[in-house]
């Protein structure tokens, strides 16, 4: 086991959520659920987590920035998606600038569900997440790790409704 496994760091980003789920990661650091008795600490800076936790949905604005913080975390790296809307897109999926879930931008390990989601929903999702680093600790180590491909550019036109892209629909009204 590594060093790692005991004592992980957490990067967390607001991708445009309500502020429910935020305010339940940040009820995961106040004493009554203390995720730092376990080790786990909240960091600011990408090149030192290890767990990259997403709260909200992704849009035209924001997808970048998810990629670029993904992009400039080290391997092996676990990305969790907090909350339904980081999951699907939530309430927000069908809003014009709303792609969808955290998994339109970047590569998502481990899903923890629930408007907002609790507490106790979140440690159990790192928990899960920590075996998920364990592993990819070892693919790494054996060299069978391969490096997620990022979507290139992120549009909403390319969002998929009724089996088709925002940008074919609209062709197909205009040429008629």
């Amino acid at each position: 086991m590594s060093a790692t496994a005991k004592s992980p760091w957490i990067i967390h980003y607001d991708a445009s959520s309500c502020n429910g789920c935020d305010i339940e990661v940040l009820a995961c650091l106040t004493p009554l659920y203390d995720v730092e008795r376990f080790g786990i600490i909240n960091t600011g800076n990408p090149k030192h987590a290890d767990i990259f936790l997403v709260t909200g949905s992704v849009n035209e604005r924001n997808g970048s920035v998810l990629q670029q913080i993904y992009s400039q975390m080290p391997e092996p790296k676990v990305v969790i998606a907090c909350g339904v809307c980081a999951c699907t897109g939530g309430i927000f999926r069908e809003c014009y600038n709303t792609l969808g879930g955290i998994d339109k931008a970047i590569p998502v390990d481990v899903y923890a569900p629930g408007c907002a989601v609790r507490p106790e929903a979140i440690i159990d999702a790192v928990v899960v997440g920590l075996g998920v680093l364990e592993q990819k600790r070892v693919s790494l180590a054996s060299g069978t790790l391969e490096e997620a491909s990022l979507p290139s550019r992120l549009t909403a036109a390319d969002k998929m409704v009724a089996d088709q892209t925002v940008r074919a629909s609209a062709l197909a009204e205009t040429i008629g």
